[in-house]
């Protein structure tokens, strides 16, 4: 599958009041106030959708709800920002119309969310956020690879001035300072993405698998992105994985990321994480179950790719028992992925749904019922 990406940044849109805006203690961003009406929007099914999960997606999902508020008057989503794993629960527990979640849903998952909608469910990845390794050193600018990286996040490396960092530093004057770890503490696909990439690109440095759960068995825990990326800002010597909009906002200091392809590191930016969303492949090819297969993200065999991305999902019913609430779940993924509205998303630290996948996704939106 080719994927091209979307085109030139479309200006945002400030709202001074919208019926509902995305709900969260993580929102970081100019999302809360930014949306784009949607021309010819078929808005149908029930007036408030709820939903919860990712924080990674946050950002994404409040611009997604603002257009939707916009482009279909009378219509809102309700997003509850709790964390990946309260994401698939609450959708299949039945208590969400939908579920975000950074990791696709897994083999126990799909079972209690088929039981949920007495149908099969779907993952529907409408967002892409690069995540960042950043780290707090003062006027020192770090270039590192998957094996070292893996080292430091699993205790092996616990100074800054070790020689293995020395090494793919050369000429940098390094502190003979402590690392300190900051990793997820909150069940999270943001912690599953990051420990999948240590473990495809460490060279068998990272041999505690990956999961929601930080392995690494070292460092101190925060809850969520906001979490974490406050955590760095705050104290000198730590390093963390986070998403790209929490770096951003924050202003952070982000690691080149070191791959076979680019022993200088590659820097974290929407042109380099556009690369490596072109070389995306399906999992499930020929369904609406789209699942993006991310080990050919980590080891990139492409020049200047970003290796660290990660596809958010919007977890739902194939069908519906309430047809109100299938057609509501059309209408928002449908504004959702508008090219309008995802053109908008790369200020927020996203890469716009790429042109030629947008035309998988409507397609599966439209089979939702």
């Amino acid at each position: 599958m080719d994927l091209k990406r979307t085109g030139a940044l479309l200006g945002l849109t400030a709202l001074t009041a919208v019926g509902l805006a995305a709900c969260s203690d993580d929102n970081t961003g100019s999302g809360d106030t930014a949306a784009q009406s949607v021309s010819g929007a078929e808005c149908e099914g029930k007036p408030t959708l709820t939903a919860s999960g990712s924080s990674a997606q946050n950002n994404a999902m409040t611009i997604f709800a603002n257009s939707y508020a916009l482009s279909c008057e009378g219509q809102t989503l309700n997003y509850n920002s709790n964390g990946s794993g309260a994401g698939v629960s609450e959708f299949t527990g039945g208590i969400t119309d939908f579920g975000g979640s950074d990791s696709p849903l897994k083999e126990a998952d799909y079972a209690a969310a088929e039981e949920r909608c007495g149908s099969e469910a779907w993952n529907i990845p409408a967002v892409f956020g690069p995540i960042a390794v950043a780290y707090n050193l003062d006027g020192v600018e770090l270039k590192l690879s998957g094996p070292t990286l893996a080292k430091i996040f699993n205790g092996e490396i616990t100074t800054w001035n070790d020689p293995a960092i020395a090494e793919e530093n050369e000429g940098v004057d390094l502190p003979d300072e402590s690392i300190t770890v900051i990793f997820r503490s909150d069940e999270s696909g943001t912690t599953d993405n990051f420990q999948k990439y240590l473990d495809a690109a460490s060279e068998g440095a990272w041999t505690q698998g990956a999961g929601k759960t930080f392995t690494g068995g070292v460092g101190e825990g925060a809850r969520g992105n906001e979490g974490v990326s406050g955590a760095i800002g705050q104290t000198p010597g730590t390093i963390t994985y986070t998403e790209w909009s929490y770096a951003k906002n924050q202003n952070l200091s982000m690691v080149k990321v070191i791959t076979p392809a680019d022993p200088e590191g590659v820097e974290l930016n929407a042109e380099t994480s556009g690369v490596t969303i072109d070389s995306a492949r399906l999992e499930n090819e020929g369904t609406n179950d789209l699942v993006i297969d991310t080990s050919s993200f980590y080891v990139p065999e492409s020049a200047g790719a970003y290796p660290i991305i990660l596809p958010t999902y919007e977890i739902v019913c194939s069908s519906y028992e309430d047809p109100e609430t299938a057609a509501a779940v059309r209408s928002f993924l449908n504004i959702a992925v508008a090219e309008d509205v995802q053109a908008q998303l790369e200020d927020e630290g996203y890469i716009p749904v790429p042109d030629a996948f947008r035309e998988q996704l409507l397609t599966a939106i439209s089979e939702i019922s």
